[in-house]
C-alpha cells in the first residue's frame, strides 16, 4: 500500500532525528522517496525553533492501525517527548495519505485533517507527486497549494 507521511523535528540535532526516523522506518516498511527536507516556522504555536519537515513515500503491507502503532512507538524509541499540542518536538511523524483511503476515527485521520492548510505537508507531497488528489475532498493538492502562501525554505536533501 502506498503511504505518505509527513515527518518533522524542532528539537535538537533537527537533521539526525530526521535520519533516526528514516532508518527506523526502512524496519518495518519500504522507503521509495523522500522529499527535500524544508524549514519551516511553527504551526499552531508560535514561540519555539523552526522546524525541518519532509515527506516520505512509503509502501507497507501493514493496515494503518498497526502502522500507526508502529509509528508511535518509533517515534518514543527516536526519543520524543510529548508536552503539549503542537508543542516543540524531536521527532513527529504524521500519515498525511493512505493511498485513496478516506478514515475519520478520534485517534486516527487520513488524510490528515490540516492538510491542505500546512505549506510543509503539500509542498512536499507535490514535489514527490504532483497529481495527488486530496481524496476526502476531491481536490488537487497542487491547486490547493497555488492558493496558499509558502514560507518554507529548502534546507538539504537527504539520499539513502
Amino acid at each position: 500500500m502506498c503511504v505518505f507521511l509527513g515527518l518533522g523535528s524542532n528539537v535538537g540535532n533537527r537533521v539526525n532525528y530526521i535520519l533516526k526516523a528514516l532508518k527506523g522506518l526502512k524496519s518495518f516498511c519500504e522507503i521509495v522517496k523522500i522529499s527535500t527536507v524544508y524549514e519551516s516556522q511553527p504551526w499552531g504555536v508560535g514561540n519555539q525553533p523552526n522546524f525541518l519537515n519532509c515527506v516520505v513515500e512509503v509502501r507497507t503491507d501493514h493496515n494503518p492501525f498497526q502502522f500507526l502503532d508502529k509509528l508511535k512507538k518509533l517515534e518514543k524509541e527516536i526519543g520524543r517527548r510529548y508536552t503539549y499540542r503542537w508543542g516543540p518536538r524531536e521527532i513527529d511523524i504524521d500519515i498525511l495519505l493512505w493511498k485513496n483511503k478516506v478514515l475519520e476515527l478520534p485517534f486516527l485521520q487520513i488524510p490528515h485533517p490540516y492538510l491542505e492548510e500546512r505549506d510543509f505537508f503539500l509542498i512536499p507531497l507535490i514535489e514527490l507527486n504532483e497529481k495527488l488528489i486530496n481524496p476526502k475532498t476531491g481536490i488537487a493538492l497542487r491547486k490547493v497549494a497555488e492558493k496558499n502562501s509558502n514560507s518554507l525554505k529548502p534546507y538539504c536533501c537527504i539520499l539513502l
